[in-house]
């Protein structure tokens, strides 16, 4: 039977940070399913989805858990048994939206979808500057699942009354 744990990763940002935790999942035989890694405020930070044989999760765990000598702060959770489907349930549309920096842009934007019972499947947020005027532009993208009924024109309406200056578009798949 194979197990799927969740590793997180959080440290100082230096070369090799992929291929030491990578090593580690290899030699225990585990399979690297997915993740997100990214360097924000000098620091390396990510999740894992690795895929194990149960008979070497405790050793995985353990080898994973020993990165702190590196000064890494490692989290395993078991996510249970390989193979359960983690399809997002509802219509799944991806979701861009931009407009003018301020505090408490992510907790608006997240508070109008969870009312409207929208689950987010992936978000990422960036600070830009504007082309010309060099302000400070807030930039999203969600992948999000719509319940059943809810349209997305719907969420689009209900995010851009947030604030005048946001602004909301579906992007489509190319393909």
């Amino acid at each position: 039977m194979q197990t799927s744990l969740l590793v997180s990763i959080v440290g100082p940002d230096r070369p090799g940070l992929v291929e030491q935790l990578s090593r580690v999942v290899t030699d225990a035989g585990g399979n690297w399913e997915g993740s997100r890694l990214i360097q924000l405020g000098g620091q390396f930070a990510g999740i894992v989805q690795v895929i194990a044989p149960e008979g070497s999760v405790a050793t995985l765990t353990r080898n994973l858990e020993q990165l702190s000598d590196a000064g890494l702060t490692v989290s395993v959770i078991h996510s249970g048994e390989s193979g359960a489907s983690d399809a997002p349930r509802g219509q799944v549309e991806t979701l861009e939206v931009v407009g003018q920096d301020r505090s408490g842009i992510v907790a608006a934007i997240s508070e109008t979808m969870a009312k409207e019972n929208v689950n987010v499947i992936e978000l990422a947020t960036d600070c830009l500057e504007a082309p010309w005027s060099g302000e400070r532009l807030f930039h999203t993208t969600a992948t999000v699942a719509l319940p059943e009924g809810l349209s997305i024109e719907y969420l689009i309406r209900k995010i851009e009354e947030i604030a005048g200056d946001l602004m909301v578009e579906l992007q489509k798949e190319s393909g």
